[in-house]
């Protein structure tokens, strides 16, 4: 039977560093496929450079997933090596994938520096030098004593990569070329907000070095036999030279996992030009984050009912792109406070998930903050502290239902007002379709058609925004109302 399949972001940035994210996984896995879970993405296990407070994204060891005593303590952020495995053991036993998140891009927290030549280069650029060669004390050797070459002997050193952000001995950040025996340019890569944007941070990845591609394979052949993830979510993208990716993921693929699932993290602004170069550059081999997509919903949510609303797929991978898109509302990036902030306004998320949920296009990620709900405190860019509040979205359950149970079958639109859209999905021989309907500005009704054979068979909003019914005529069509900046979602009325 087909199943509309739904992703579940399972954490937000300022989970608390307590160690209990693998567990409380574990303990709900039962309870999530009845809301149509079937993928869960799980943020980056290894151990970081922060240690316990580390959210996995300051990779110091990718063989370490809370296993050994390194950085001051043998958990991460989130639990231990045998927690992690039994979260996805769980997960496994109630039928839903585990998407691992994984760090390609750089490394941090490094055992030893090294005295390494370097060009200081203008920041906004990358490729400007604003120094002569000089040799600075760069933070490239690890040797990773903790562990002691259990899994793994080998040693990264300043050949490993491309440049740094921090020269030690001068106590100053910035960007520094490394000159090394590949090139003394960065690696090629698609995204242009900078002259070349290989550079992101702290000890950036040199893969034009082969036995650093071949450490990276091995470490993905432990990693899948030690912890049997169904798919992986690849970290920072835009800054990874292209060819590496896919080849690493052609090395799983045809050795351990051929159905890998793959989504990949290439931030874009508004460019939906450079997710069609890379999905192109990488044979559409990775399915992407539909970033332009994000950024419709949340300009949609700050400008009520001045943005036209037949519009909101205008730009976006899932218009161009279907079937490799991963939409989302938000994620941990766009969470308040955080560097990518672009919030989706809390009374337009009902809509902005109806959006991704209930239609043909996209494959859906749902994320942590709008399921649970957060709270945090944390310092703004004016450098004061301010408590965010994130309300959990209380239709975002029976959304999810009418997904897993509804949403199904070929799909006719009703993009014909800019304050008013809706669609109709037919449904199929197991499932009896839907009829969605949004507006952002007053209280509207649309005429949607929903076939002859329902004629005279009742409707109601599954939702329970509106509490009339609406009866189908006999040419097949029904008036669906929708309250002001709402969504209801119609269905038939159970005898």
């Amino acid at each position: 039977m087909e199943t509309n399949g739904v992703i579940l972001q399972y954490f937000e940035w300022y989970y608390p560093a307590d160690g209990t994210l693998w567990n409380k996984l574990a303990d709900e896995a039962e309870h999530l496929p009845a809301l149509g879970i079937t993928a869960v993405w799980v943020p980056s296990a290894c151990k970081g450079a922060e240690g316990a407070k580390s959210r996995g994204y300051d990779i110091y060891d990718h063989y370490d997933l809370g296993e050994f005593n390194q950085k001051d303590t043998v958990r991460t952020k989130y639990g231990t090596k045998e927690q992690y495995l039994n979260m996805i053991k769980k997960l496994h036993e109630n039928g839903i994938q585990v998407y691992a998140d994984i760090v390609l891009n750089h490394l941090a927290g490094a055992d030893e520096n090294e005295k390494v030549w370097v060009k200081k280069m203008d920041p906004e650029t990358n490729v400007d030098p604003i120094s002569e060669p000089i040799q600075i004390e760069a933070s490239t050797r690890f040797t990773y004593p903790g562990r002691g070459g259990k899994y793994s002997d080998f040693v990264w050193d300043y050949h490993c990569f491309s440049g740094v952000g921090y020269a030690a001995d001068l106590q100053e950040k910035g960007v520094f070329k490394i000159q090394n025996e590949y090139d003394t340019k960065w690696e090629e890569v698609i995204g242009n907000d900078k002259a070349n944007y290989d550079f992101l941070m702290l000890s950036d990845i040199e893969y034009r070095n082969p036995v650093v591609r071949e450490e990276m394979k091995q470490w993905g052949k432990w990693y899948y036999e030690t912890a049997g993830f169904d798919g992986v979510r690849l970290d920072a993208l835009k800054h990874i030279t292209p060819d590496f990716p896919p080849e690493w993921l052609d090395f799983m693929r045809e050795n351990f996992k051929s159905d890998l699932f793959a989504v990949g993290e290439y931030w874009t602004d508004k460019k939906l030009d450079q997710l069609e170069k890379y999905i192109k550059a990488t044979q559409g081999k990775i399915h992407m984050f539909d970033v332009p997509l994000h950024y419709n919903l949340s300009v949609a949510s700050k400008c009520n009912q001045e943005y036209n609303l037949s519009t909101i797929f205008d730009n976006s991978l899932v218009s161009t792109q279907p079937s490799l898109a991963v939409t989302f509302v938000e994620n941990h990036d766009t969470q308040p406070i955080q560097s990518l902030e672009s919030g989706v306004e809390p009374w337009f998320k009902p809509l902005a998930y109806a959006l991704i949920l209930l239609r043909k296009e996209g494959y859906p990620c749902v994320f942590y903050a709008d399921f649970y709900g957060t709270s945090y405190e944390d310092k703004g860019k004016d450098g004061k502290y301010h408590k965010i509040e994130m309300p959990k979205i209380k239709e975002l359950p029976k959304l999810l239902v009418i997904r897993k149970h509804y949403a199904y079958g070929d799909q006719k639109d009703y993009f014909d007002n800019s304050n008013c859209i809706g669609w109709v999905r037919e449904g199929n021989d197991e499932h009896p379709g839907c009829v969605v309907i949004l507006s952002n500005g007053e209280n509207s009704e649309k005429n949607m058609e929903v076939g002859k054979q329902h004629s005279g068979k009742h409707y109601v909003d599954f939702l329970q925004n509106v509490n009339e019914e609406v009866i189908i005529d006999e040419n097949g069509t029904g008036t669906f109302p929708v309250n002001k900046k709402s969504v209801s979602v119609w269905v038939l009325k159970e005898n």
